[in-house]
């Protein structure tokens, strides 16, 4: 898979109605979010950590992404939330879990 992309950070989101979200992204992900948020499309975007762990959870999620979105076809003029099944929804909350970041 040529355009498979790693996850390798956590993201805090912020859209423009003040609802907040974190999300498992990596670099290409961030700078979509931060042309987003200079261009008026989410109010902000901001990294909570970076080189996350490879867990079984991650090497999930990231397959999940990559069969559902290709990130690096996308062009940047816009922010798309990336939707999560109910059970994409528990593995991310593992991942928050494994990184100390879960509420």
């Amino acid at each position: 898979m040529s355009d498979y992309e790693p996850l390798d950070m956590i993201e805090e989101i912020t859209l423009n109605d003040g609802s907040k979200y974190l999300e498992i992204g990596n670099i290409n992900h961030n700078g979509r979010a931060e042309y987003a948020a200079e261009h008026g499309k989410i109010k902000s975007v901001r990294i909570l950590k970076l080189n996350i762990p490879r867990s079984t959870n991650l090497i999930n999620y990231e397959n999940y992404i990559n069969d559902k979105y290709h990130i690096k076809e996308e062009t940047i003029d816009g922010f798309r939330k990336w939707e999560h099944t109910p059970e994409m929804q528990k593995v991310i909350d593992n991942i928050l879990k494994e990184n100390q970041l879960s509420k």
